[in-house]
């Protein structure tokens, strides 16, 4: 048995293969590192033990806000700044802080992508040159291109807006987990999608980039999935045939987003 709070699941790539880790902390402490792949195709048990603790301040909450936090740590937060969810919102390369100056100038003032990527139909998104590919990883995309780089946040999110009119910038979330793919090639879509960016950001253009393929440790894809939450489910006893996005998959096609229920105090039998 393991216990102790939920973090969103690590991640890492071995050539094309997802790796996961199940992430348990000591309330704000880390603790231990399950390696989760060798877990698929068995029975594992989740007990929902009705504490969570926030993950900024640690104190005990009956509600999370953002991921894990309490209402006030949420509201005050530099992670749930503006600019996270609208990237052109930033402007700490100006010098101008929307929340926190310093955490701003760590996470915004540095080189962000704009990418592509094919988690059902194709979509555009942002995010920090550091968190490739664990961002690609995090949202189920079995496929990612890059297609600009910026030396800040807000010429990211510029790119992305300018891009919005022509392609989706969001996850269907069911369609991911059931692999249901729309038709479409990323490198046909660069080609069209970039003529619509503008000139003063055509300077960040990068067409040369390779298409980056993720595989999944997935047995069976379910026909349909139904959500499921510790709160309403406390006890999860069911086989494991899968792992997408932060979603373990179950053979009845049940699935529980690890990220969303982060703070959560469980045991783990795996």
């Amino acid at each position: 048995m393991h216990t102790g709070n939920i973090r969103k699941m690590r991640s890492s790539l071995v050539g094309d293969d997802v790796q996961y880790e199940f992430v348990l902390y000591n309330n704000l402490e880390p603790g231990e590192l399950l390696p989760m792949n060798e877990v698929v195709g068995k029975k594992i048990v989740l007990e929902f033990q009705h504490v969570i603790n926030c993950v900024v301040t640690g104190e005990k909450i009956k509600k999370t806000y953002g991921e894990g936090m309490s209402y006030e740590a949420y509201m005050n937060s530099p992670m749930a700044v503006e600019s996270v969810l609208r990237p052109e919102l930033s402007q700490i390369h100006e010098g101008i802080a929307l929340r926190d100056e310093e955490w701003e100038r760590k996470h915004h003032l540095q080189p962000h992508y704009v990418y592509l990527s094919k988690t059902a139909g194709i979509k555009v998104g942002v995010t920090r040159k550091t968190q490739v590919p664990t961002r690609w990883i995090d949202q189920g995309a079995v496929e990612a291109l890059i297609i600009a780089e910026t030396p800040y946040r807000q010429a990211a999110g510029l790119i992305e807006v300018a891009l919005k009119d022509y392609i989706s910038d969001k996850t269907n979330w069911r369609k991911m987990l059931t692999n249901d793919l729309m038709p479409g090639e990323l490198e046909e879509a660069r080609e069209y999608l970039l003529e619509n960016v503008p000139n003063d950001l055509q300077k960040f253009l990068k067409n040369d980039e390779p298409l980056r393929h993720l595989h999944f440790p997935v047995l069976e894809y379910p026909e349909k999935v139904k959500s499921m939450k510790l709160d309403s489910t406390p006890i999860i006893e069911k086989k494991l045939v899968g792992i997408k996005g932060q979603y373990l998959i179950f053979e009845d096609g049940t699935v529980i987003n690890i990220r969303s229920h982060a703070g959560y105090l469980v045991n783990l039998y795996a």
